[in-house]
């Protein structure tokens, strides 16, 4: 008996891609169901890297700190040629950057991510297929089949493709997933060593022969735990059985493999061959071989139906690029939705999330690829771009749809660039400073961000955001320019009464506006309690405002506005009218 329901948004797959997109529309107020074939989560330490800008996006939603108590950290990796220390990699980064590199297994951050979403109204259904789709104008009807194995038709506003590289949902919708295979097999294996390597430290040993070419490698991850790895290496000639590794019936050679299971003895003997000292190993968790694509879409969604994560891009694992990347395209698209589903923005806005994310996918498709074949240490980069592009602080949606015009020093935050964080943040009631992250924490909206170099200035920053709070909250603003229709209407409205007392400004219950001034750290003390002061200098150093600035900052932590006070009316205009194009 098949079964019709409603819901806003159906996301198939619940890995950390599909749970974090959940995580972002329920905490948002979307309704979604959120479905996974498999019956339970599983126990392997699959992506492991978790990036600092990651940790940023988590830090917004309440959820860092969980991952934090988990964790460990990666403080670099030691790289090994022909049984010699060749380099010593150190993933260092500039301080005022919140959050260093970091490793969980992927089931613990399942379980956490698994948790929140609970937190928040919405169970996984274990279990449960997706079997097929049709979309029209007003929505999707997909076609489930359960646990119990009844069918059940689901009728959602939108529907979102988490599911991996073997996706449905791409396939559904019938986008190419160009690339290609690298011809190697590799084995994972989740293990403890009695070596004595340096804390928080990474190893790539490698064996080179004559001629130059790389024919040994064993890369070593390290796991919460003591002395546990996970580590990787090639397939031993007795689990490489001919026509064993073929990609499966879609053509794509991705991921884990079932049948072959290594044993502690095959990872052992390379571990012999490898390790820069001699080791026994212990407590195999679990393994397996893989294979390793490269492939990326030729969109990332079509009317109503959006693809995300290893369903639109699929790597090398170098450098932890692939999760990490997942989640923040659940993040772009999951806010965007929310506004759709409320009425706040016109379904147009959606396009904006190929525009910004596949340029993204593809680069990281391609570096990776590049670093697995020649080595991160052959990138040309300068070591700190390096390590900031690897920690996917460096993102930038500049060229994208949704940014404005660039406003203030070439070398400044610009719209579409990450909105750094800062420290040294006081209030006066505060004995402590705070970082912008404190501030931005737990809100789903926009925030604009007011920055006056003397108290007198807050009068202008005042009618600034009075000009923006009621655009965004659908009112007719007065001598602004504005249209009344904004995008971001919540849904109480933002009066242009409500002033800029910290972590005010009208902040909607599932949304909108919150306006937050920022006096800089030699302004006039009268002004001290007109908003946080940046007593630490940190803001002005790291924003670089050119006078009287404001800044919007998007709810994904991206820059979408930079502006003189002066002219916030012609400065967000653009930037308003995108969230709010017509259906």
């Amino acid at each position: 008996m098949t079964e019709t329901r409603t819901t806003d948004v159906l996301i198939v797959g619940a890995g950390p891609v599909g749970l974090s997109a959940a995580a972002e529309l329920r905490r948002r107020g979307v309704e979604c169901r959120l479905v996974d074939r498999l019956p339970a989560r599983l126990p392997y330490a699959k992506a492991v890297g978790v990036q600092p800008r990651t940790l940023e996006i988590w830090d917004r939603m309440g959820m860092a700190r969980a991952v934090l108590e988990r964790a460990v950290p990666l403080r670099g990796q030691l790289l090994y040629v022909n049984g010699r220390e060749q380099a010593r990699f150190e993933l260092a980064l500039p301080p005022d950057v919140p959050y260093r590199f970091a490793a969980l297994p992927q089931y613990e951050t399942e379980r956490l991510l698994e948790e929140y979403v609970a937190d928040l109204g919405t169970a996984v259904e274990r279990g449960t297929e997706l079997l097929s789709f049709a979309q029209d104008a007003d929505g999707v009807t997909a076609r489930l089949r359960t646990a119990s194995g009844a069918d059940d038709e689901l009728r959602a506003r939108f529907l979102i493709g988490c599911d991996g590289a073997h996706s449905t949902v791409r396939k559904g919708l019938g986008l190419s997933y160009e690339g290609g295979a690298f011809p190697e097999e590799y084995m994972l294996g989740d293990v403890e060593t009695d070596w004595d390597l340096p804390y928080g430290y990474g190893l790539r040993s490698l064996h080179r022969a004559e001629d130059g070419s790389t024919d040994d490698v064993l890369v070593c991850i390290p796991l919460p735990g003591t002395r546990r790895y996970r580590m990787s290496m090639t397939v031993p000639p007795e689990l490489s059985a001919d026509g064993a590794g073929k990609a499966r019936g879609d053509g794509v050679a991705h991921g884990l493999e079932g049948g072959r299971v290594p044993e502690l003895s095959h990872i052992q003997a390379v571990v012999d061959r490898l390790a820069p000292t001699p080791t026994r190993l212990s407590t195999l968790r679990w393994s397996s071989v893989f294979r390793i694509s490269h492939r990326i879409v030729d969109r990332y969604g079509e009317g109503r139906v959006f693809v995300a994560g290893d369903a639109a891009h699929i790597h090398p694992p170098t450098g932890a690029q692939g999760m990490n990347t997942g989640i923040q395209d659940a993040c772009n698209l999951a806010w965007k939705m929310a506004l759709v589903v409320r009425g706040e923005a016109g379904l147009a806005l959606l396009a904006s999330y190929d525009a910004e994310r596949r340029p993204v996918g593809e680069e990281v498709v391609g570096r990776t690829v590049r670093h697995a074949n020649r080595g991160i240490e052959s990138d040309p980069e300068d070591p700190v771009t390096l390590m900031l592009r690897e920690a996917q602080l460096l993102v930038s949606y500049r060229d994208g749809p949704l940014a404005g015009s660039p406003y203030g020093p070439d070398d400044a935050p610009q719209p579409g660039d990450r909105a750094p964080d800062c420290g040294g943040l006081t209030l006066p009631l505060a004995t402590y400073p705070l970082r912008l992250l404190d501030v931005l924490r737990g809100r789903t909206g926009h925030v604009l961000l007011l920055y006056a170099d003397q108290a007198a200035d807050l009068a202008r920053a005042a009618e600034a955001g009075a000009v923006v709070a009621a655009a965004v909250g659908g009112r007719e603003p007065s001598e602004s320019g504005l249209a009344s229709e904004g995008g971001l209407a919540s849904e109480d409205g933002l009066a242009p009464a409500d002033g800029l007392a910290p972590g005010g400004g009208g902040l909607a219950p599932e949304g909108g506006l919150a306006t937050v001034a920022v006096l800089a750290r030699d302004a006039d003390a009268d002004g001290a309690d007109s908003g946080y002061r940046d007593a630490a200098g940190e803001f002005a150093r790291l924003y670089r405002p050119d006078g009287p600035t404001g800044f919007l900052v998007r709810p994904d932590g991206q820059l979408g506005a930079r502006f003189p006070l002066a002219g916030t009316a012609a400065a967000l205009t653009g930037y308003l009218a995108a969230l709010s194009v017509p259906a």
